[in-house]
């Protein structure tokens, strides 16, 4: 563990030149008595390392000196995977280990591409989760993900969408993050299917299994979703929409609505309102989401759904005088 921190310390000072005792501290999350320890041991070893004194000092390296011992760990090189997903890599237990593999990384690149590499940094975020959720804070995600890895079964109690519980024996083929959500891909009796990681309540190892090597999870992932998008939207309406309305369909409907529009080869008529096909969802949630556009969307069909507009908007007037 030490030896592995004094390799952190050097690349630190040899990607980012002077630091001060804290923020080595900080970095590291040590204490900072630890990090005059481990400076100590440093320089025994013969790192050219030394101290600045007064506000603006700290620590660095003699000008030149660089170190080769930027071997990756089998684990940090799995974590460069995530590399652009730091939340998702905390997520899984690899952040530490995700930021080490950074550091070697760097400290292998020439001056010119290290310097480019830290203003792209500086310069580009990637914020998965959308503006309306976070990101799950899950229990069991670590465990399956090392179920995942290492090809163990798992025994779990899994909460439906109706609360119910079932018990449940998987074999996890991959893990997916989706708008802030994790799924995991597994075998369950013979086929694959898709489970919510948050519904996991408990899970127990279950043994070994034998990974099919023809099973694609990209490929799968996609034909998922489209049989899911398929069952969520089993419907459609057809609407007409206002220039605002078309404008709010990608944002109320995200792609599904944005690929209707997309579809849709009916030109605008003179005040430039167009008729479009919209997928729903059933029953009452298709209300809901019509409802959203306010007046700049009229149902035309079926009719059964524009009475219930109808009425929910006469409602509506109602409560508003």
């Amino acid at each position: 563990m030490r030896a592995s921190r004094l390799l952190s310390i050097l690349l630190l000072l040899q990607n980012r030149g002077r630091m001060t005792a804290e923020e080595l501290a900080d970095e590291l999350e040590v204490s900072v008595r630890t990090v005059y320890r481990d400076i100590d041991a440093l320089s025994e070893a013969g790192v050219p390392v030394y101290a600045d004194r007064g506000r603006s000092g700290g620590y660095q390296l003699v000008d030149g000196y660089r170190t080769r011992l930027t071997g990756m760990t089998e684990e940090e090189a799995s974590a460069l995977a995530l590399a652009g997903l730091p939340v998702a890599a905390a997520e899984l237990g690899l952040g530490t280990v995700l930021a080490a593999a950074q550091l070697k990384l760097f400290a292998a690149l020439p001056e010119e591409l290290r310097t480019r590499a830290g203003q792209v940094a500086e310069r580009f975020y990637l914020d998965i989760p959308g503006w309306h959720r976070d990101i799950e804070r899950l229990g069991q995600l670590a465990s399956v993900a090392d179920a995942v890895w290492h090809q163990r079964r798992l025994r779990v109690r899994y909460r439906r969408w109706d609360d119910s519980a079932v018990e449940r024996v998987l074999e996890p083929l991959g893990l997916v993050l989706k708008a802030g959500n994790w799924y995991v891909v597994a075998r369950c009796d013979g086929s694959e299917r898709t489970y919510r990681v948050s519904r996991i309540d408990e899970l127990t190892d279950a043994g070994e299994f034998s990974r099919p090597d023809s099973f694609d999870l990209a490929g799968y992932w996609r034909e998922w979703s489209e049989r899911f998008e398929r069952r969520m939207f089993p419907r459609f309406a057809v609407v007409r929409l206002s220039p605002l309305g078309r404008d709010l369909v990608p944002f109320y409907l995200g792609a599904v609505g944005a690929r209707a529009l997309a579809d849709s080869a009916d030109a605008p008529d003179p005040d430039g309102w167009s008729v479009v096909r919209l997928p729903v969802e059933p029953g009452a949630p298709a209300l809901g989401e019509l409802l959203h556009f306010g007046p700049e969307l009229e149902v035309l069909e079926p009719a059964d759904l524009r009475e219930q507009v109808a009425r929910a908007v006469a409602r509506m007037g109602a409560l508003y005088g």
